[in-house]
C-alpha cells in the first residue's frame, strides 16, 4: 500500500506543481513605485511594508523631484506605477505615453500654494517680479490659471523653472520674490519671511480643478491586473489610517521623508481623499459606462486645451476624449464590484 501511495505521489507531483509555477509566473520580481517626495498617506505603506504585503512581492520606491521626470521614467519602462499630477498626465497622454489612469490619490486644495514676499499683497503684484515653479506641473498650471483669473499679464512676470528644494534655496538667497509649489516647500518659505497669496483650491470657483492620480503602464496593468487592484486596496488602507490618526500619521510621514512635521501635516490636510467607491461616480472617474462624461475625463480635455493656449501642446494632437485612457476596472476589483 505504501509503495502504491509513493508511486501515486510521484505521478501527481508534476501536476500539483503547475499552479505554483503559474502563480510565480503571474507575479513580477518586484513592483516599482514612483513617488515625488511629498507627504502623502501612502508613505505610511512605505514605512511598514503595507504594499509589499498586499502585492506579495518586494516593492521598490523610486524617488523623483516632480511629475514630468517620473512620467519620463514610466515611458522608458523604469517604473510601473506613478502618483503624479493631472497636468503632466494630460501632457503625457497627448504625447501617446502608454499608461492608464487607475485612480485618484488626492484632490488638491491647499497642499499647493503660491507664497510671496510680504510686500506682495496680491497676485496682480507679481508683475515685474520673478516667480519660481516646476514647469509642466500642477503648480505651474495653477499659476497660469491664477494669472488668467486675476488679470495678470504673464509677459510681465519672469517665471523660472526650479525643483522644489531649489526654490527654497533661491528664496533664501533672495533670487525670487514668489514661488508656486507643494508642501512642505511652500511652508518653509512662508516661515522664512513669506506669506500665502493663493491656494489651488481658490481656483475651483473659477472652473479650475487640480488633483493627483495614480497611473500604471499599459504593459503592467495588462499583465498584472490583480496586483494593480491590490495596490489600490492598500492605498485606501493607508488613507483610512491617516484619517483615523492625522497627527500621528503626519509625524511618521515627516520623519520618513526628513521633513518638518507641521509642514507635512498642513500638506496632508490640504488634500481631499476621495474614497475608491466614490471615485466611480460621474463627478470623478465614472463607472466605465459613463466615463466619457465624467468630471476627470472632461477635466483632462480642459487642461489639454488650456495647455494649447499657452503653446505647450498642439491643438491637432488633442484627442476627442480621454475616456479610453481611464480604466476603472481596477477600482472595481479592489472594492469587490
Amino acid at each position: 500500500m505504501k509503495r502504491w501511495t509513493f508511486l501515486l505521489l510521484l505521478f501527481l507531483l508534476p501536476a500539483l506543481s503547475i499552479p505554483t509555477q503559474a502563480l510565480a509566473a503571474d507575479r513580477p520580481k518586484e513592483v516599482r513605485l514612483a513617488f515625488l517626495g511629498g507627504p502623502r498617506p501612502w508613505i505610511l505603506g512605505k514605512i511598514d511594508g503595507t504594499f509589499d504585503k498586499a502585492l506579495g512581492v518586494p516593492v521598490k520606491w523610486v524617488g523623483f523631484p516632480s511629475g514630468p521626470p517620473a512620467l519620463a521614467a514610466l515611458a522608458a519602462g523604469e517604473v510601473d506605477i506613478v502618483r503624479v499630477g493631472c497636468v503632466p498626465i494630460t501632457s503625457s497622454l497627448v504625447k501617446d505615453v502608454p499608461f492608464k489612469v487607475i485612480a485618484l490619490s488626492g484632490v488638491i486644495d491647499t497642499s499647493e500654494r503660491l507664497v510671496a514676499r510680504n510686500d506682495i499683497k496680491a497676485i496682480k503684484d507679481l508683475e515685474g517680479k520673478t516667480v519660481a515653479t516646476i514647469l509642466g506641473s500642477t503648480a505651474h498650471y495653477a499659476l497660469l490659471a491664477g494669472f488668467k483669473v486675476f488679470g495678470v499679464d504673464p509677459g510681465k512676470v519672469k517665471i523660472v523653472a526650479l525643483n522644489p528644494a531649489d526654490q527654497v534655496a533661491a528664496w533664501k538667497r533672495g533670487d525670487i520674490q514668489a514661488a508656486y509649489v507643494w508642501g512642505p516647500f511652500w511652508h518653509e518659505m512662508a516661515e522664512d519671511g513669506g506669506h500665502v497669496i493663493l491656494s489651488s483650491g481658490d481656483l475651483n470657483e473659477h472652473g479650475y480643478y487640480l488633483y493627483n492620480a495614480y497611473v500604471a503602464t499599459d504593459d503592467f496593468a495588462e499583465k498584472y491586473p490583480d496586483l494593480v487592484a491590490a495596490f489600490l486596496g492598500a492605498f485606501q488602507e493607508t488613507v483610512d489610517r491617516y484619517k483615523a490618526d492625522p497627527d500621528g500619521s503626519a509625524a511618521l510621514i515627516a520623519r520618513e521623508l526628513g521633513q518638518d512635521t507641521e509642514g507635512a501635516r498642513q500638506t496632508l490636510d490640504g488634500l481631499n481623499y476621495v474614497p475608491l467607491e466614490e471615485q466611480l461616480k460621474i463627478e470623478w472617474l465614472g463607472d466605465g459606462q459613463n466615463t466619457a462624461e465624467s468630471g476627470i475625463a472632461k477635466g483632462l480635455l480642459d487642461q489639454a486645451n488650456f495647455l494649447v493656449e499657452h503653446g505647450d501642446l498642439r491643438a491637432r494632437d488633442i484627442p476627442a476624449s480621454f475616456a479610453p485612457d481611464i480604466d476603472v476596472s481596477f477600482i472595481k476589483k479592489a472594492i469587490g464590484k
